[in-house]
This record gives C-alpha cells, structure tokens and sequence, in this order.
C-alpha cells in the first residue's frame, strides 16, 4: 500500500464501511466461498484445496474482535457432495510477526511457509448438521495480536480454510464483527486476498465482480489468470477510463492468462472485473479461481468493497464537426 492510500483509506472506506466487513463482500455478488476436500479433483473447481483470506483492523480500534464462519461443516444444503459426506476442513487463524507479510502465504505457497506466525485458533469441520447453515465464531482477538502491518492497513490477521480429508465441497461465508453472536462492523476494517476462490451465480442474469486498486503509478500492467472457468461466459475489466475488456477465460481443469497495460487515468482508482455467465450454456455449480499480479509477479490485492466506490466509465467527449452555412 502507498503512503498516499494509506492516508486516504479510512475516507475511501467510510461511506462504504458497513459492506467492508462480509466476505464475500456485498458489491462482489458471489454466493459463496468454496473448499475442497484434500482428495478432491482439481476439475471440480479447486486447484490446491486451500483458501487464505486477511483481514485488515484500523490500528485505531480497541476493542475486541471476532472472526465468524457461515455454514463452516460440510454435508449439508449449502455444500457440493461427491459421493458420500466425507470431508474434513480445518479452519484457522494466524496473527503476529510474519503471519501476513510472509510472501509464501500471500502467494497461496502450500510447499513454502503459507501458515506463518502465530496460531490463534484452529477447529475442524466435519458433517455435522450443529454447524449446517450456522455461524460459528472464532475469537475473541485483541486487534493487537494481529500483525502490525500500516500499509496494509492497520493489524491483520489471517484466516487459512484447508480441506484436509475427503473430496466434497465446502461452500462457506466469513464476516470479522465487533459482536460474538451477530455481525456487527469493524469501524474501518477490510478484507483482502490475492488469489480468491468462489461458487459462480447459477442465475445467468446474475453479475459477480471482484476489485483490485491499482495504488501506484509502478504498476505497468496485469496478469489476469483464471482457472476452470469453463468457459462460463466472458470476464470484463470496466474502469473510469475503459467500458469493458475482455480477458480470457479457462476451460476445464486449465488456468489461461491474459495482460492488459494500466492507463493513466486507472491510477489510484479501483479496477471492476466483471464476470458476466454464458447466457446459452446455462452451465451450474461452477467453482473457479481467480489472480492478478503485476508485471513482476508480485500479486496484487483483491479487496472486499471497491476503494473510492465502484468504478464508472466516463466517455470520452466528441467532437462533431459544424458545417459553416
């Protein structure tokens, strides 16, 4: 994070602070985050059966904190069988030095160091109907046993779902609130990600969005991967400067990359990625990942809200030529 945004964050986020706190969030419209089990097949949907999530809390806020689950087992209504119910996930929570700012868990790293840092919590979820389509409350956190991290606003947190046995899918929701039993805001606090996995809409009418802030004038360009999108429809990147273009979408089993160059004027400015279904193939239950990274590789952050609002494409004026009477 700049120093500029840094400064500028806490008034990006106010007028949208009451949708900051659901993942995922309110302006992305996507059912559900999704997980699979450890033995699952990767053309499911879930290309390494593990999901990594940060929470951001203001350095400002001192009141205790809680990380709250939707629909946390798997076996139930909201969930994706294979079989028989037989999937176990673990669910955790890291705070502390290194906890966020350790490159392999920014990068999804299951080879590397990806569950740096403190644990705070952890449980593991079975098929168990206590849990089915209930919230379950991690926590309470001191802000302050999070990983001081200013840049990235404020003390952050990590929250890891990993399946660990089975080959079912765990369709889930998370909220950080400042209230063990309901959701209740975090005055300030965001989520990111830099590689999110999600449940498409079945409704093809449905759009789902997700949204990147290019902070600084370094970033060149992005690499856009996706992975199993089935080639589900089209995915736009619309911004104050472009009505929309178009990315290329994976096939079955199969990441596809593609770049398009930052303008000037989608500097310091949300990007809308819009993921728009295929109308005629009426396709259902269709789980993807989705990326993007500089021209470094380095990744680049997925918020839950859109920084500054979302986007709107604003035309370029013409110019009609007046013929002289």
């Amino acid at each position: 994070m700049s120093k500029l945004l840094k400064l500028l964050l806490p008034s990006l986020l106010l007028s949208t602070i009451t949708l900051a706190q659901p993942v995922p969030g309110v302006d992305e419209n996507i059912p559900n985050l999704v997980t699979f089990g450890s033995e699952g097949e990767t053309y499911w949907g879930d290309d390494n059966f593990c999901q990594i999530i940060f929470f951001a809390v203001p350095e400002n806020f001192n009141k205790p904190i809680y990380l709250r689950v939707f629909d946390p087992d798997t076996g139930g209504d909201n969930d994706e069988i294979q079989g028989e119910w037989d999937t176990q996930t673990r669910i955790s929570v890291y705070g502390g030095k290194g906890s966020c700012s350790n490159q392999d868990a920014r990068d999804g790293n299951l080879n590397g160091d990806y569950d740096s840092g403190a644990e705070l919590d952890s449980k593991i979820f079975e098929n168990n109907p206590e849990y089915n389509l209930k919230w379950y409350t991690f926590g309470p956190y001191n802000p302050s046993e999070g990983e001081y991290l200013p840049e990235d606003g404020g003390y952050i947190f990590k929250i890891i779902i990993e399946g660990t046995e089975g080959d079912d899918g765990n369709m889930y929701r998370l909220f950080l609130s400042s209230n063990s039993n309901e959701n209740h805001e975090v005055e300030g606090a965001f989520a990111y990600y830099f590689k999110y996995k999600f449940r498409m809409h079945d409704d093809v009418t449905q759009v789902s969005h997700i949204y990147p802030y290019i902070n600084d004038t370094s970033t060149v360009y992005i690499k856009q991967s996706n992975f199993d999108w089935d080639n589900d429809g089209m995915i736009l990147v619309r911004s104050v400067d472009r009505p929309g273009t178009p990315m290329n979408v994976s096939v079955d089993d199969n990441w596809i990359d593609s770049n398009f160059k930052i303008r000037e004027k989608e500097y310091f400015s949300s990007l809308d990625i819009r993921m728009i279904k295929n109308k005629n193939a009426k396709i259902i239950n269709n789980n993807v990942v989705i990326r993007l990274e500089n021209q470094d590789g380095e990744g680049i952050k997925l918020y839950s809200i859109p920084i500054g609002g979302v986007p709107k494409y604003i035309p370029k004026p013409t110019h009609r030529k007046v013929n002289a009477q």
